[in-house]
Order: structure tokens, then C-alpha cells, then sequence
């Protein structure tokens, strides 16, 4: 009788790691990222919160991995304070939620400082970011006021909408519909397959856009909507993180290692849109 009891049990066991597993896969299935989502935040432990379909600053490496501006810069800053870094991809509406509940540590992704001064405890502004229109190259669009009339994309919660929304409000009023995308690669398909007439981007990610080989036939418009600061973003209150980071920052300034970073996103503008100190 024990032994029948022992065998149930052992059975029973079994099944709960199959479903253990399987739960884990559907997990993964659905975009879970169990290298990173299991990870104990301690103070070994650095989480960087960053979109990943945002070039150059966070994307994939087309292996698995994630790469970007702010990804190296973020790894550099844990060598030196032999923290392990864990990156992070996250919906970029759930960033606030994330932050607060300490799933990540910062946000840091090309993330916006402007209207967002009281949101979060900041680091100093490291780019200068403007925000301009891609459009294909036969559109006959050469100007902003050529968008009058015409569909155009954006992220949504991006700077760009913010300021079509905003202090440029005058122009996105002129286009015959300003639509709302998940991403900027939804909108750079639309735009190429003439679902759209221009996608307003941020200016490093259209760089990147317009200088994929698979993106032929497009360019940038050389006016720009607007311009923003892009620095970490760390919860409020969150002082000690930021300033140790902000230390580690000033010193990479200090011998170079922040222009040598940059030069090899030199293709995105980067170098260029660097604060320099």
C-alpha cells in the first residue's frame, strides 16, 4: 500500500514539472524573457528597462541579444562598479509600473527628459535628440508644409507625438490624419508600402531606417519638428542609484570612453548629438 501511495506521488510529481515547464514555455511564448524576468534585483544587480526595437540606442543583435548606444554605456557603467547588467525589454506603456515596482532599475533608451522634469530622478542630459520626417524619396514631399493633407505615423507616447501634439500642434493639425503605431518599424512598413505618406521618428532611428539596405528609397526631410534631451531615467526619490551612476558617467566622459562608445554608432548621428561636457 505505501508502495502504491509512493508511486502516485512520483506521478503526480512528474506532472507538475511537465506543467511547470510547459507554463514556463508559454511564458517565453509570449514574450517573456526568463534570462532576465528570474533574476534577483539586488545590489550586485543593475536592470536596465530600454525598448528594443528603439536604433541605436536598444534594439536586437539579431542573435538573441540586445545591443545599442545606451546598452554599452549601461555595461561599461556596471564593469566599473562590477555590477552584472541584465537588459531589460519592456513595453515601453508599462515602463512607469516596471520602474515603481522595482522590476528595473531605470529606464534608459533614448528616454525623453522634456515635460517629464518631476516624473522621475534624472541624470544630466547626455543627447541632443531632434525629431524629423521620413518619407520615400519620389514622394515629391520636401518641406514640413508638405505634409499638409497627408497621413502621417508616429510611436505612440513618443517625443515626436508629444510635440505634433504640442508645441508643434499647428503642424499636426495640417496633416489629414496623424496615426498612432506600436513601433517605428510598423511605420517605416507602412510608409514603404504607401500605407502612409511620412513617419515622424527620432532622428538617430531614422538614420538607422534610411541607411538599412532594405529600406531603400527613403530620406529625411532636413527640417526637424523638434528638439529634446535624452538622459536615465531612475524612480523618484531613487538619488543614491542615480548619483552613483552619474559618477561612473562623468568619469567615462572625463577619459573618452563615452566618444569612443559613440563613434560606433557614428553611422545613427550619434557622435554629433553627444552633450559634451
Amino acid at each position: 500500500m505505501n508502495r502504491k501511495i509512493g508511486v502516485i506521488l512520483a506521478l503526480v510529481l512528474v506532472a507538475f514539472l511537465v506543467m511547470g515547464s510547459a507554463s514556463a514555455g508559454l511564458f517565453d511564448f509570449l514574450g517573456g524573457n526568463s534570462n532576465s524576468r528570474n533574476v534577483t534585483n539586488d545590489n550586485n544587480t543593475f536592470i536596465v528597462g530600454f525598448d528594443a526595437e528603439f536604433p541605436p540606442y536598444g534594439f536586437s543583435d539579431g542573435k538573441g541579444g540586445y545591443q545599442g548606444f545606451d546598452l554599452d554605456l549601461a555595461q561599461e557603467v556596471c564593469n566599473r562598479n562590477n555590477w552584472t547588467l541584465v537588459k531589460q525589454p519592456i513595453d515601453w506603456d508599462a515602463k512607469d509600473s516596471e520602474l515603481n515596482s522595482g522590476t528595473i532599475d531605470c529606464i534608459w533608451n533614448g528616454f525623453t527628459i522634456n515635460g517629464r522634469e518631476k516624473d522621475y530622478t534624472w541624470s544630466d542630459a547626455y543627447i541632443d535628440n531632434k525629431q524629423v520626417v521620413v518619407v520615400k524619396e519620389d514622394s515629391g514631399i520636401n518641406s514640413l508644409d508638405d505634409l499638409k493633407g497627408k497621413t502621417v505615423e508616429t510611436q505612440k507616447d513618443s517625443s515626436a507625438l508629444a510635440a505634433l501634439k504640442g508645441d508643434n500642434k499647428t503642424l499636426g493639425d495640417s496633416f489629414a490624419k496623424l496615426v498612432e503605431v506600436a513601433d517605428y518599424n510598423t511605420g517605416i512598413m507602412d510608409l514603404k508600402s504607401g500605407a502612409c505618406d511620412a513617419v515622424a521618428l527620432d532622428i538617430g532611428v531614422a538614420q538607422y531606417q534610411v541607411s538599412n539596405g532594405n529600406n531603400t528609397g527613403l530620406k529625411i526631410l532636413n527640417d526637424s519638428i523638434s528638439s529634446e534631451q535624452y538622459g536615465i531615467g531612475f524612480k523618484l526619490g531613487n538619488t543614491a542609484l542615480k548619483d552613483q551612476v552619474q559618477k561612473t558617467l562623468d568619469e567615462m566622459y572625463a577619459d573618452g570612453t563615452v566618444a569612443k562608445i559613440a563613434e560606433n554608432y557614428s553611422s545613427y548621428g550619434v557622435p554629433g548629438s553627444l552633450i559634451q561636457k
